[in-house]
C-alpha cells in the first residue's frame, strides 16, 4: 500500500478529487489509534486514552484504545465506522506528509494514489482548472501540518510524564461473558503518584497546559467497560 504513496503535484494529480468519507478498511484492523494532547478531551467521551511504550526508543505514545486485542476493532460492525469522534490521526487519509527525498527537513503533500477515497469523477477537487491548489486542498494542507505541529506538543507532554515518572505499567482485567480477561503492554498516569506531587512541581504541570489532558486521560479510563460490553455483544 505504500508504494501507491506519490509526492502531490498538480501535473500528475490535476484531476484527481478526494471524496469524503472514512479509511473503513484501515480502521477495522486498529485496535490502537494515536492521539494528540488537543483531542483529549473530544476522545475521553467516547475510547479510553492509554499509552504505549517503544520497546526500542523507551519512548511513549499517546493512544485511543478501540479494541481489546491486535486487529480488533469494536466501533467497525459491518465495514461501517459506528464510532462518534474520528481522531485526528484517521481523518489525514489519503493525504500525509512526507518527507523530502532530495531535502530530509523538509515535508512534502503526498497522496495514497490507489484509496477509494481518490477518483477523477467525483468528489472535492484538489487542483482547479489553471493547476493551482483549491480552498479544499489548501485547508486540508492547513490541517496536516497542524497534526505535525499538535504531536509535537504531544510528544513534549508524554516525555514530561516519564520524566516525572507520572507513567505506570498497568494491566487492565475485565470480565467478558463472565471470564476474565487481561490487558497488558499499557501504561497510565499514576493518579497516586499525581496527587503526591509538590505545590511547585504541580503548578510547573498547570504553566505548561498539561492539566487539561491530564485530566481528560482520568475521565476515559470508564470507557474501557464500554470497550467489553462491545465485546460481550459479538
Amino acid at each position: 500500500m505504500a508504494e501507491s504513496i506519490k509526492p502531490l503535484h498538480n501535473e500528475v494529480h490535476g484531476k484527481l478529487k478526494i471524496k469524503n468519507g472514512i479509511n473503513v478498511e484501515f480502521l477495522k484492523e486498529q485496535h490502537l489509534i494515536p492521539l494528540v494532547a488537543h483531542e483529549f478531551a473530544r476522545t475521553a467521551t467516547e475510547y479510553p486514552i492509554v499509552f504505549v511504550k517503544n520497546n526500542d526508543s523507551g519512548e511513549f505514545q499517546a493512544v485511543a484504545m478501540l479494541g481489546l486485542e491486535p486487529g480488533e476493532n469494536l466501533f467497525v460492525k459491518d465495514d461501517v465506522w459506528q464510532g462518534g469522534y474520528l481522531p485526528h490521526a484517521a481523518t489525514r487519509y489519503p493525504l500525509a506528509l512526507v518527507p523530502n527525498p532530495q531535502q530530509q527537513e523538509q515535508l512534502l503533500v503526498a497522496i495514497l494514489e490507489d484509496s477509494h477515497l481518490v477518483s477523477e469523477e467525483e468528489g472535492n477537487a484538489l487542483f482547479d482548472e489553471k493547476g493551482e491548489e483549491t480552498e479544499y486542498l489548501k485547508a486540508r494542507k492547513e490541517s496536516l501540518i497542524r497534526y505535525i505541529e499538535f504531536s509535537q506538543v504531544t510528544t513534549n507532554f508524554t516525555k514530561f510524564l516519564a520524566e516525572k515518572e507520572l507513567l505506570i505499567a498497568q494491566t487492565l482485567t475485565l470480565e467478558i461473558k463472565g471470564e476474565k480477561r487481561d490487558i497488558n503492554g499499557i501504561y497510565l498516569i499514576d493518579e497516586k503518584k499525581l496527587n503526591e506531587l509538590s505545590d511547585e512541581e504541580f503548578l510547573e504541570i498547570r504553566k505548561r497546559g498539561y492539566l487539561a489532558p491530564i485530566y481528560s486521560f482520568l475521565t476515559s479510563m470508564p470507557q474501557v467497560n464500554r470497550l467489553a460490553r462491545l465485546k460481550a455483544a459479538l
